[in-house]
């Protein structure tokens, strides 16, 4: 294990004090003088864009962060050439691969995987939504979602951010909170009455016909979150009786560390009325809640060592080159301190600058200027022993939106960029559940007079296909022509489904190496020979294959992501 790298009993401590997870008026105070400004500015962008749900146009970046237009299409140009952008006509739109930086500080967490297997069985025991959350200064932020799809379900992403007095986990946190600690929420409950700094959740509005009841006024507000933290303390448990909104109850329960007995994080089991009155979960869900709570610390208690593994090197090796080809439109600052953040993960919970340095290529001056600026946004911080460690805060670079992605979402752009490139008719398939269809998923289009015709949700027989047998060659017990298309890696089918069509497939592979889906070509026979095919579209598809798979493995490692 590299110097100064605490243990998992260390790495917890504190997840839920306010204090810890960012400096106190960061937002406002003046910025050191190491800090990297092409760094603040690019962390700016990528915030803007996550508030907007992923997607803004360069203009209304320009608006919302102040920068001129200049400096924002030079920062989305960086952005997208490190692959956390990507351009969709005139707007910008976050790319998957930017989840690689929330993925660092979950894994240096540890709590998600450790304990999201409780959660989830607790989940499907319950037939509710359960999710864990740690403190993020005056809130709370949602590390790990447990939901249940139904009609009336509920929107909370991995990463949202949420006020911590309209939340069931917020007193629990309070709980530990020191006199600084109250200011600083005092403070932003004058600064932000209405809550307008919490996208996740809906503005407070008015309740009763008095215009001050609209927000309820500080002091009341106060005095009942200040109620609510004591009861808290006393009962070990706390409620959520529609303060989010009407309809939406929650019952929560501390997770605590096993060497500290502070908080680590707090476990939640959430429904709406229509199902459990507030009552109700307390009667009724929080002694099973309770007794998934003893599990998840006798889990902790329990949790093996690390490793020790040697961290990444020479991450931004790649930044001169780019910098070199993308001349003054590629920002070389932005993408070295980005890569700041991939230096930390799971067995580097906790680094100097020096190991920072190590882990990225970069000079050590390099790392330490990051670090600092990243100290100064409130991402990272400082401990005693001068090592660095991530807050919870990295979660609000693009985690929420797109931690609701589907695999066909995030792999349109690949497929419309191959049909530009081969000029064919390109598509995303999976298999249905009886395993004898394909379901498309995902199609790209190209401008010919005849072209294959088919829509998203087709149903074709799948042995007919080069995207099913693709498919079909991954299950358990296949027919020997399956076996032959495992074994090439890809499957060609000629006219089979119908006359003058031909079609070639790939798979797409998930983390665990198993066959989740197929991307394919089609195409009339009189076009490509099927030597032509092998030599000039197979290349070509499976580059798009692979950068289809690259995007869903970063998505997947802390989240679910729906096939369909």
């Amino acid at each position: 294990m590299p110097p100064n790298t605490p243990t998992v009993a260390h790495r917890v401590t504190g997840a839920g004090s306010p204090a810890a997870a960012a400096p106190t008026a960061a937002t406002t105070a003046a910025a050191p003088a190491e800090a990297v400004t092409p760094l603040m500015r690019g962390v700016a962008v990528l915030r803007q864009l996550t508030e907007a749900g992923g997607t803004l146009s360069p203009s209304a970046l320009e608006r919302a962060t102040g920068l001129a237009r200049s400096t924002v299409d030079r920062i989305t140009a960086t952005l997208a050439r490190m692959g956390y952008v990507r351009p969709d006509g005139r707007d910008v739109v976050l790319a998957p691969r930017l989840m690689e930086l929330g993925n660092a500080y979950l894994a240096a967490l540890r709590l998600p995987a450790l304990l999201d297997t409780r959660a989830d069985a607790l989940a499907d025991e319950l037939d509710e939504s359960v999710s864990l959350a740690v403190g993020d200064r005056d809130g709370i932020r949602f590390i790990h979602q447990a939901t249940r799809r139904r009609a009336m379900s509920l929107s909370f992403r991995i990463g949202d951010l949420l006020p911590a007095e309209r939340t069931a986990p917020g007193p629990l946190f309070a709980t530990e909170w020191t006199d600084a600690d109250w200011r600083l929420w005092h403070a932003r409950r004058a600064a932000d009455p209405e809550d307008r700094g919490f996208p996740a959740v809906p503005p407070r509005v008015p309740t009763t016909d008095r215009p001050g009841d609209a927000i309820g006024t500080i002091g009341t507000i106060a005095t009942d979150f200040e109620r609510r933290a004591a009861s808290a303390r006393e009962d070990g448990w706390s409620l959520d009786d529609q303060l989010i909104e009407p309809g939406l109850v929650a019952v929560s329960v501390p997770v605590r560390h096993p060497d500290t007995g502070r908080i680590a994080c707090v476990a939640s089991v959430v429904s709406h009325t229509s199902r459990h009155s507030a009552d109700d979960l307390r009667t009724t869900l929080l002694p099973r809640l309770r007794r998934t709570v003893a599990a998840m610390e006798a889990d902790l208690r329990a949790a093996p060592p690390l490793s020790g593994t040697s961290p990444p090197s020479n991450l931004a090796t790649w930044t001169a080159a780019s910098k070199q080809e993308l001349g003054r439109e590629f920002v070389e600052s932005l993408a070295r301190g980005l890569t700041v953040l991939t230096a930390f993960g799971e067995d580097r919970a906790a680094l100097t600058s020096a190991q920072v340095a190590k882990a990225t290529g970069l000079s050590r001056a390099t790392a330490r200027r990051a670090l600092i600026t990243y100290e100064h946004l409130g991402l990272v911080r400082q401990e005693g022993d001068r090592t660095f460690t991530l807050t919870p805060r990295v979660l609000s670079l693009g985690f929420p939106p797109l931690s609701r992605t589907s695999l066909p979402l995030m792999a349109l752009p690949h497929l419309e960029e191959l049909a530009a490139h081969v000029h064919e008719s390109t598509s995303l398939a999976v298999l249905t559940s009886s395993g004898e269809e394909i379901q498309y998923t995902a199609r790209a289009t190209t401008g010919r007079i005849m072209s294959v015709d088919i829509t998203v949700g087709t149903r074709l027989p799948a042995h007919a296909t080069a995207l099913g047998r693709v498919l079909l060659s991954d299950t358990p017990s296949v027919p020997q022509t399956h076996p032959e298309t495992a074994e090439q890696g890809y499957a060609l089918v000629d006219e089979e489904l119908e006359a003058g069509l031909r079609s070639l497939a790939v798979p797409i592979h998930d983390r665990a190496g198993r066959v989740v889906a197929a991307a394919g070509v089609a195409m009339h026979t009189a076009r490509h020979t099927r030597e032509q095919c092998i030599e000039h579209l197979l290349p070509a598809l499976r580059r798009t294959a692979t950068a289809i798979e690259a995007d869903l493995h970063v998505a997947t490692h802390f989240t679910h992501v729906p096939l369909t």
